[in-house]
């Protein structure tokens, strides 16, 4: 898969192109349907397939302040689409002039002058151009000025549920992991940086790594989690108990991600990790002795032997 900053990176002597575009933040059902249809119909038409996206959030640009929590970094972004078989990724700087774009120039600069749309995919609820002005109808009317179609890709939805970015934001927040799992087609992930903690969980006999993770980054509930931990260059995830929280038996007051791994040994500090949340297993729970907490560890690492098999 290409990858390209800006459309203006598109290559002398491009071709024609099926095109979707939006932010795909989580890469959830839903965008696996749109991005898919566009790879379908871009290999019946013989030509390139590329995804437009955007960076940062056009939230954090068009109302400061707002950017919402990230499912997927900008890397894991790119790797889930490259999985779908597209040929271009297009990453579009969001500035406030590009925020400040019209609907109509924002279709004749990108999809008509450097991608030389011939088809362009989108979800029923696509909006474009400044304030959101533009909307399905108004690129179909651009379209046929331009002479490219257009095809919606209907929302996903199952038992009722829409499957958005949104909704996966609101389960990953409410810690249930198993919902937002059902939406993405995989477990949610969370990555960081291992750094150096108070140590206190390897005085327990518990070392944890604590991941350092990115300041927008959606972190489920405070809790305990089952979840299979990541190691860059290693095939095989390993098993750990999450701690999503304060800490509050030891009064904490700072908000972390303490991973304890089953049956290792190793060191990992200074190692980028991911974290894929299975299962959600209870609550935070603030003890008054050390003893009632150690003795609810050992029953959270048996539990999550058994939920990971």
């Amino acid at each position: 898969m290409q990858r390209w900053r800006g459309y203006d990176a598109a290559p002398g002597g491009w071709g024609r192109s099926v095109v979707t575009i939006g932010v795909f933040d989580g890469v959830h059902k839903g965008h696996q349907a749109t991005i898919g249809h566009a790879v379908s119909r871009a290999r019946e038409l013989g030509v390139q397939s590329v995804v437009v996206t955007f960076d940062p959030h056009p939230a954090e640009v068009v109302r400061p302040g707002s950017h919402p929590a990230v499912l997927t970094e900008t890397a894991r972004k790119a790797e889930l689409i490259e999985a779908l078989g597209v040929d271009v990724l297009c990453v579009v700087p969001f500035t406030p002039e590009f925020s400040r774009l019209p609907a109509e120039a924002f279709v004749h600069d990108i999809l008509v002058e450097h991608l030389h749309a011939a088809l362009v995919v989108v979800g029923d609820n696509f909006r474009f151009g400044h304030k959101a002005a533009g909307d399905v109808a108004l690129l179909e009317r651009l379209g046929r000025t331009f002479g490219f179609a257009v095809e919606g890709a209907p929302l996903v939805a199952e038992a009722g549920t829409v499957y958005s970015s949104t909704y996966i934001r609101s389960c990953v927040d409410a810690g249930d992991v198993t919902a937002a799992a059902a939406a993405l087609g995989r477990p949610h992930r969370v990555e960081g940086v291992v750094v150096r903690g108070d140590q206190r969980g390897r005085e327990l006999g518990f070392p944890t790594a604590n991941l350092l993770c990115h300041r927008y980054a959606a972190v489920p509930a405070d809790g305990v989690y089952a979840a299979r931990l990541v190691r860059r260059g290693h095939a095989e995830p390993l098993a750990a108990a999450v701690s999503v929280g304060t800490n509050p038996t030891f009064s904490g007051r700072e908000r972390r991600v303490e991973a304890y791994v089953l049956d290792f040994t190793g060191d990992l500090y200074g190692e980028r990790l991911a974290l894929d949340f299975v299962a959600h297993l209870r609550g935070q729970i603030r003890y008054d002795a050390i003893e009632p907490l150690i003795a609810q560890m050992n029953q959270d690492v048996e539990r999550t032997r058994r939920v990971l098999g």
